[in-house]
């Protein structure tokens, strides 16, 4: 059976970004908090403001850097957000914490792909998440990247990732109108999470963001 792919839209700003992205067809939305490097970081009041006016069935996507169960309930506490995306590596003791304390509340791992060791990490920590995030950063760097790089990664490990774990996988990482079709063909990923590429000065575009959907819901319809 086909998947359907669902679509993610990070780095929003506003309510007003949020309610574009709803309108064209995203299924959750991104809220950047303080991160060490990366674009889209807004202030948690802000986040809070946003999450509130979101209706469901949307996903909220709180990205956090922290790395502690404590400072994460405190910020999803603070938030009201109904998706936690881990943007950082957290200890499985913080992770059993998490589940136990945030009952009801989404747990999304993000895996940065670097090499064939992201396939054991993905393995190891899909007991504890309810889905993967596939990006593109490097937590190895000094200043530590996590996310938002506009870059595509190995897709080869990614499909790997896909094909291995037992939990529901996203792909992002520089993806646009122009390659979204390549990346769900070779990867299969259950969604995409997608930033710059439906931005322009990094301000979502609603030409850009209509096309990928243009692109994605006739990759879904069977007609691309």
């Amino acid at each position: 059976m086909k998947n359907f792919i669902r679509v993610k839209i990070c780095c929003i700003s506003s309510v007003e970004e949020a309610m574009l992205a709803i309108n064209c067809g995203a299924s959750a939305l991104g809220l950047v908090s303080e991160m060490p490097s990366g674009p889209g970081v807004i202030d948690e009041n802000l986040i809070l403001e946003i999450s509130s006016k979101v209706p469901p069935p949307i996903a909220t996507f709180l990205l956090t850097s922290r790395q502690t169960a404590e400072e994460i309930i405190e910020q999803q506490l603070k938030t009201k957000v109904n998706t936690l995306q881990l943007v950082d590596h957290v200890p499985y003791s913080e992770l059993k914490k998490l589940r136990k304390q945030l009952a009801g509340i989404k747990i999304v791992q993000v895996i940065h792909v670097l090499d064939e060791n992201s396939i054991e990490e993905s393995l190891s920590v899909q007991d504890y998440a309810d889905a993967l995030l596939l990006d593109s950063g490097n937590p190895k760097l000094k200043v530590k990247e996590l996310g938002g790089t506009g870059r595509t990664h190995n897709w080869k490990i990614s499909r790997k990732i896909v094909g291995s774990v037992k939990i529901p996988v996203f792909l992002a990482g520089g993806l646009k109108p122009e390659n979204v079709k390549e990346a769900i063909d070779f990867v299969q990923p259950f969604g995409l999470d997608i930033c710059s590429g439906v931005r322009t000065n990094t301000q979502l575009d609603e030409n850009k963001l209509m096309l990928f959907f243009e692109n994605v819901n006739k990759i879904n319809s069977g007609l691309l």
